[in-house]
């Protein structure tokens, strides 16, 4: 079996991933690189594993969390379908079961609100831990004056924290905001779309899913 051990130290997937977080960076988006990805990684694990599924599957969705980003290095447009492709392609020369590429590239390729489903476990646990990472570590921009949107509500954000309750069949997603940089409601103007994509995702696992700003309940 491939592990995610393997896969994390695969020269080639860190090359794309590492120059495609350049090309992200070129365009003024946040920060994709070995950070989002090792975080999105033990978060798309651990959600299986406290939601008691298989290890394995466990396993397949850390490294769909790894690599769901490694379309970038083509375009940030379709870098989903791109990367599922990608995925599909570099999985398979290390030897991986083609029914394991199947979750994983199926679960790459639906991680973005553009056009993507939670169309199997592992795809629901990655769409949950990359739409929850959302923090002011991740604003690649120093000049607070030139902020567009998308840095100015990433920023604000002070503390995030996805908690996962097994027993009560609950996901939720718990922010600190510093309302002074960006109100809620711009948070709401950016992200609604993820958040109801992580709704759809929970439901998929069996969880309902909730989000807390400030200590208010929003969803």
């Amino acid at each position: 079996m491939v592990t995610l051990q393997e896969v994390q130290a695969s020269p080639i997937i860190n090359a794309f991933i590492a120059k495609g977080n350049q090309h992200l960076g070129a365009m003024g988006f946040t920060d994709h690189g070995h950070l989002h990805l090792t975080l999105v990684s033990y978060l798309s694990q651990e959600i299986l594993l406290k939601l008691d599924y298989d290890k394995r599957l466990a396993e397949l969705a850390g490294i769909a969390g790894y690599i769901h980003d490694i379309g970038n290095v083509i375009n940030r447009a379709g870098h989903s379908q791109s990367g599922a492709l990608m995925a599909m392609e570099i999985l398979g020369r290390m030897g991986m079961d083609p029914a394991e590429i199947a979750i994983i590239s199926a679960a790459i390729g639906n991680h973005d609100e553009g056009s993507g489903h939670p169309v199997n476990e592992v795809a629901a646990a990655l769409i949950l831990a990359d739409k929850s990472h959302v923090h002011r570590n991740r604003v690649r921009n120093t000049d607070i004056a030139t902020f567009d949107i998308h840095d100015r509500v990433n920023y604000a954000v002070e503390h995030s924290i996805l908690n996962i309750d097994e027993e009560k069949k609950s996901i939720t997603m718990e922010l600190a905001i510093d309302t002074n940089i960006c109100p809620v409601m711009e948070y709401f103007e950016i992200f609604l779309s993820r958040m109801l994509m992580c709704r759809r995702a929970a439901n998929f696992l069996g969880c309902e899913f909730g989000l807390l700003i400030n200590g208010a309940k929003l969803l």
